[in-house]
């Protein structure tokens, strides 16, 4: 049976991670482990996490990226899926993940979209075609193969040990996911699932400034894979590939 780590990173944000650990608690199939990676809280963030039993780890260089990575560092099980404080994951995530993995053992990873539950049912929608969507397909341009999302994806152990010591994990101005999907190969086969859905929240669309530093990322993201990872290189890199006997 294919054993699921979920790696959660939090900082500053004890209220979202207790109901998001509280939906972990109630899938359809346990987690194997479930580590929260605290990024130097000052609130009660590691408290709500030793009272749900999870694994508590600091790790107090700052960003995101810091603080997954040193919880898939720590994951035991087969897979690693990956969370945020605010998500809210259905009760058959895990379960989804583990089936479509074990169907389709050439895929790296699984993800899928988020949709946002504090937005109203006119800007959800605005929100989906316009922000989720066009990030998967923006970014399946530019890597030649399908993007992660942060909020929800899971990739095999066994891949994130190959990678992890390339990715840019100390960059703070790095967009977590859309880099690791860089440190895959083109011609990787990522799953997208629309219907392993979880929600999360509108944060992104607080205000403009909001929307400048998450655009600014995934530009320093791009440049500072540099040259060799344009996407032309990349999708002649998958098409050589394939067309190996």
């Amino acid at each position: 049976m294919t054993t699921i780590s979920v790696v959660v990173p939090v900082k500053n944000d004890a209220q979202e991670l207790d109901l998001c650990l509280s939906a972990l608690r109630g899938q359809t199939i346990p987690a194997f482990e479930i580590i929260v990676v605290d990024n130097d809280s000052s609130d009660d963030s590691a408290l709500v996490g030793w009272r749900h039993g999870t694994i508590v780890i600091p790790e107090r260089k700052k960003g995101i990226w810091a603080a997954a990575a040193t919880g898939f560092d720590h994951a035991s099980g087969d897979v690693i899926a990956r969370c945020d404080a605010d998500s809210r994951p259905g009760a058959d995530w895990l379960e989804r993940i583990a089936s479509e993995l074990d169907a389709h053992p050439e895929a790296v990873a699984i993800t899928g979209p988020g949709r946002f539950y504090e937005l109203g049912p006119v800007r959800r929608v605005l929100a989906d075609v316009f922000y989720m969507r066009a990030y998967f397909v923006l970014a399946h341009g530019a890597l030649a193969h399908r993007p992660l999302f942060g909020s929800n994806f899971a990739i095999r152990a066994g891949v994130w040990r190959e990678v992890s010591a390339r990715v840019h994990r100390d960059d703070p101005d790095v967009h977590d996911d859309f880099d690791l999907s860089y440190h895959l190969d083109p011609s990787s086969t990522v799953l997208v699932d629309r219907r392993l859905e979880v929600g999360i929240s509108s944060r992104p669309f607080s205000g403009p400034a909001s929307m400048l530093v998450r655009t600014k990322r995934a530009m320093h993201t791009v440049s500072v894979h540099g040259a060799r990872e344009h996407p032309f290189h990349r999708w002649r890199r998958r098409l050589r590939k394939s067309l190996r006997p």
